[in-house]
C-alpha cells in the first residue's frame, strides 16, 4: 500500500492537474477571506471552500492514470487496493493543503467575535477551525469517490454530479458539512468555539462508506480497461 501510495503521489505532483483545484481554493480563499476579519467566520469559509477542492482533487487522481498503466498497477497490486490509493492520496493531500490555510487564516484573522468585542483564543479557533475543514475533506472525498470512476466514467457527468453534490453537501440540512461550518459561523456571532466532533464522526463513516464502495466496484468496473474521464 505504501508503494501505491507514493506512485499516485509521484503521479500527481509532476502532473499538472491539480493546479486548477488548488487555485480554485486561493481563489475562493482570496474572496472570502480578509486580514483583520473576525476569526471564527474566516475559518468557516476555508473550511467550505475545502470541500469542493477536494472533490474535484480525487476526481484528478482516480482518473489520472492511464488505462494501460492501470491495468499493470491493478494487476500487481490488485484493482481495488490500486483505487483505494488513488482516493487515500487526494484525501491526505487536501488535508495538507486545509491544515496550512486553516494555519494562516488563523494567523491574520482577528481573534475575536463578529462584532469584535469578544475575544476569541487563537488556539481553540484553530481547532474548531482544523475540526470543520477535516470534516469539508472527508464529506470532499466522500463526493468525489462517488462521482468519477468506477461509478461514473462519463466527464459530462461526473463533473456535474460533483459540483451538485459538493454543493447539497455544503447546503443541505443535516450535512456534517454544513453544521461544522454553521458552528463557527453561529459562535462568530458570541466569541464561541464549538469543536464539531459529532460532525466529523458522521463524516468519517460517509468518507468511508463511499470510498469503500468505490474501491469494491473497481475491479468489476474497470475490467474492460477502465474508461477513465480526464478532469
Amino acid at each position: 500500500m505504501t508503494a501505491l501510495l507514493g506512485y499516485h503521489l509521484a503521479m500527481l505532483l509532476r502532473s499538472q492537474r491539480w493546479l486548477p483545484p488548488v487555485l480554485l481554493y486561493f481563489a475562493a480563499l482570496g474572496v472570502g477571506v480578509q486580514s483583520g476579519g473576525p476569526v471564527l467566520d474566516s475559518l468557516g469559509w476555508t473550511a467550505a471552500a475545502l470541500l469542493p477542492a477536494t472533490a474535484w482533487l480525487v476526481r484528478v487522481c482516480a482518473t489520472q492514470e492511464p488505462a494501460a498503466a492501470r491495468s499493470v498497477t491493478a494487476a500487481a497490486g490488485g484493482a481495488r487496493r490500486a483505487h483505494l490509493a488513488s482516493l487515500i492520496t487526494a484525501g491526505v493531500c487536501a488535508a495538507v493543503l486545509g491544515a496550512v490555510a486553516v494555519a494562516v487564516v488563523t494567523l491574520i484573522s482577528d481573534p475575536a467575535s463578529a462584532d469584535h468585542r469578544v475575544a476569541v483564543p487563537r488556539p481553540s479557533a484553530a481547532a474548531a477551525g482544523l475540526l470543520a475543514a477535516a470534516v469539508c475533506v472527508l464529506l470532499g472525498t466522500a463526493v468525489g469517490a462517488l462521482c468519477t470512476r468506477p461509478l461514473l466514467h462519463a466527464r459530462g457527468w461526473s463533473l456535474t454530479a460533483t459540483a451538485l453534490l459538493a454543493l447539497l453537501a455544503l447546503v443541505v440540512g443535516g450535512s456534517p458539512a454544513r453544521y461544522a461550518v454553521t458552528c463557527l459561523v453561529t459562535g462568530s456571532r458570541t466569541g464561541t468555539v464549538t469543536l464539531p466532533l459529532v460532525s466529523l464522526l458522521a463524516a468519517a463513516v460517509l468518507a468511508a462508506a463511499a470510498v469503500g464502495l468505490a474501491s469494491a466496484l473497481a475491479p468489476l468496473r474497470d475490467a474492460d480497461g477502465g474508461r477513465a474521464a480526464s478532469p
